[in-house]
């Protein structure tokens, strides 16, 4: 574990950097009844990262729920969680509660097809990364392209449909596959930069 620097007047805090530059703060962990919208366990951490709390705040909900006398509850809810509690170690937590879990990884968008045709996703994708970069172009890789095996299709960055020109280049005894897109697209495409 990674050793933390602690604030004279607030010890339990933590810097965590944000969009808005770094701030000395808390993260705070909520899980909630998402039908009848109530709070069910809820706790600050001073630590930045999300998946370390995972299996503490689970547990005290179980705790609340037993004392409660409404252990049945916990086994019969369906839980979900965003890609920040994503890691082997909470999975296999999850698995071991009993609980109908779902827990998105960190590339879900990447394999999401919503997400590889909206132009509007992918544009702000490469705002955010332009932000990050200070503005500084770069070139595309391959993994900047959502490539179908199956199909042999592709979509390039900006979600355009692309063709299959070549299936069998071989240079250097590497493999590889060209494929194309139209002029017209690039031409007027807000990622061309």
């Amino acid at each position: 574990m990674q050793a933390r620097k602690s604030n004279i007047t607030d010890p339990y805090s933590a810097k965590m950097t944000t969009s808005k530059g770094t701030i000395q703060g808390y993260n705070g962990i909520a899980i909630n009844d998402d039908k009848h919208q109530i709070i069910l366990q809820a706790q600050a951490w001073g630590s930045v990262a999300e998946q370390q709390t995972l299996k503490p705040s689970v547990d005290q909900l179980r705790k609340q729920l037993t004392n409660l006398g409404t252990p049945e509850t916990f086994i019969t809810a369906k839980f979900t969680a965003d890609s920040g509690f994503h890691s082997e170690n909470n999975l296999k937590y999850m698995a071991s509660t009993g609980l109908d879990s779902y827990m998105a990884d960190n590339a879900f968008r990447s394999r999401n097809p919503l997400f590889k045709e909206s132009e509007t996703y992918q544009t702000e994708k490469e705002k955010r990364r332009l932000k990050r970069s200070k503005g500084k172009p770069k070139q595309f890789s391959r993994d900047d392209f959502y490539f179908d095996k199956t199909t042999k299709t592709c979509r390039c960055p900006a979600g355009k449909s692309m063709w299959l020109q070549s299936k069998q280049i071989i240079t250097e005894g590497k493999h590889y596959t060209r494929l194309s897109g139209f002029l017209k697209h690039c031409r007027v495409c807000p990622l061309q930069q």
